[in-house]
């Protein structure tokens, strides 16, 4: 039988890999933090994305629109998608703040799914298999990923690109970029009034975000 990634018709070097080994590099950090790609550079590295064809390629397109934690992608099941309604709902156990995360889809974002769904292999419950079709694709397929674009990059990184983006070129105030990113609220007094989850305003943010990341 042949291999299910060769099946799917990816490249060989696009396979999902067997567990990393320690001899592999460190993701690379920055002054502490994840190394971020300047949200410049964003819209050139998705058209270099979109030229491969893997599950770990289109895991990636989809957690840099929705700007999302890589595990969270990784671990995205058919069930938490509601397509007509444009929504991924992330139920709290796989959140980081243990909180249901509501996400607008784009349409860019649901292509991918669609094309997920596409290639989906028999009655697997995860959108973006990993090497194992039932096990959650981790996140150094992602980084393996990077490296092979040659990317001094992480994939949690994308997330500070978004967040800059929004900061330098456009209106959107920072509470709708906080919510976008599922930060908790630290201030007690704020996160009080703040209970609404500013679903529409994400929705134009996160459509503002998409169209940004096209290719020029």
């Amino acid at each position: 039988m042949l291999d299910w990634a060769f099946a799917s018709g990816f490249r060989e070097s696009e396979a999902p890999m067997h567990p990393v080994t320690k001899s592999l590099p460190k993701q690379p950090k920055n002054e502490g933090r994840f190394a971020a790609m300047p949200y410049n550079k964003v819209p050139a590295f998705v058209a270099s994305l979109r030229t491969r064809k893997s599950f770990s390629r289109m895991a990636l397109e989809f957690a840099i629109l929705c700007a999302s934690r890589s595990g969270e992608v990784g671990g995205a099941r058919w069930e938490e998608f509601d397509l007509e309604n444009c929504l991924w709902t992330v139920p709290k156990k796989r959140m980081k703040a243990n909180r249901e995360h509501v996400i607008p889809l784009t349409p860019s974002a649901i292509r991918i799914i669609e094309r997920a769904a596409a290639l989906k292999l028999g009655d697997c419950p995860l959108v973006f298999p990993g090497a194992k079709r039932n096990m959650p694709l981790s996140d150094m397929t992602l980084a393996k990923l990077l490296r092979e674009m040659k990317e001094p990059y992480t994939a949690h990184g994308f997330r500070s690109a978004f967040r800059d983006w929004v900061s330098e070129e456009t209106e959107h105030h920072g509470e709708v970029a906080e919510a976008a990113l599922a930060h908790v609220v630290k201030d007690k007094t704020e996160a009080a009034y703040r209970r609404g989850n500013l679903l529409e305003k994400r929705r134009l943010l996160m459509n503002g975000w998409s169209a940004f990341c096209e290719p020029r």
